[in-house]
Parts: C-alpha cells; structure tokens; sequence
C-alpha cells in the first residue's frame, strides 16, 4: 500500500520524522531517494534527533560514506550517503552488510548508487518537493 507523509514546513519536520518513525514500524533499512537539496539529511537529522540522538553529533557522511550514532537507548543508528560511490566495490569496502545485517537502523541517502547491494527489505523512500517547498515521502509498504 502507498504511504505518503506531507512535510509543509521545516517547523514541522519533527512532528513529521515522528510520524514517520512510527508508520514504518520494524523496518530497519531505509533508503531516501531524492534530488540534491531535497532534504534527505535534514530529514535524517530529525529522524535522530526524534531518537535522542544528540542533535551536534548528526551530520552528512558525506566523506566517510557511514557516521554511526548512539539513540538515547544506546543502539546504535547508521547513516550512510553513498553519494561518491562510484563502484560497488567501495561500498563492500566499508563492510556494508555487516551494518545491514547488524539489526540496527540503517539510513542511506543517494542509495541509487548502491541498489544491486541492496536487500530486497530495504524501503524505499522518495522526497518529492513541491513548488511550496513542502516536501512529500512516498514509499510502499505491506
């Protein structure tokens, strides 16, 4: 079934990130399809903020391809942005199925770069932007 969560605005983007956190229930990989500057790592920082991670501990992974975070429970949260992958091997390289078969909350931005890696349970969300600037997270889910 389509699952769509609308994001009007910046200000209600942690509302937003909970709703999220809780319609996608015990899914542990997430993958956020969307264009530069559409908000995938702003999404992701409310995302852990809504965890408990600390807010000053969340940035783009830009270089390091995965940052790890500790939740407020202390389980770990990865957040991977494949974003200068450019061969399939650089992301084996950094142990990608250890963090994805580890049971913990995998978020991948520009995950496109990676899709033959990636388990067939991973959800897939895409970021749409509106010409309001509201965002739209569409993603199916059983």
């Amino acid at each position: 079934m389509l699952q769509q969560l609308v994001i009007p605005s910046l200000a209600e983007i942690d509302a937003a990130a909970e709703e999220f956190l809780r319609r996608i229930g015990d899914h542990r990989l997430v993958a956020f399809y969307a264009s530069m500057g559409a908000g995938k790592t702003t999404f992701t920082t409310a995302l852990c903020r809504r965890l408990g991670v600390r807010s000053d501990a969340v940035s783009s992974p830009t270089f390091a391809i995965v940052n790890e975070y500790r939740t407020a429970a202390g389980e770990p949260v990865f957040h991977f942005d494949f974003y200068r992958i450019t061969k399939l091997e650089e992301a084996l390289d950094i142990g990608l199925y250890d963090y994805l078969d580890s049971g913990a909350l995998c978020l991948m931005e520009w995950p496109e770069n990676v899709e033959e890696l990636l388990p067939e349970e991973t959800l897939k969300v895409s970021i749409s932007v509106a010409p309001d600037g509201a965002r739209t997270l569409s993603w199916q889910q059983d």
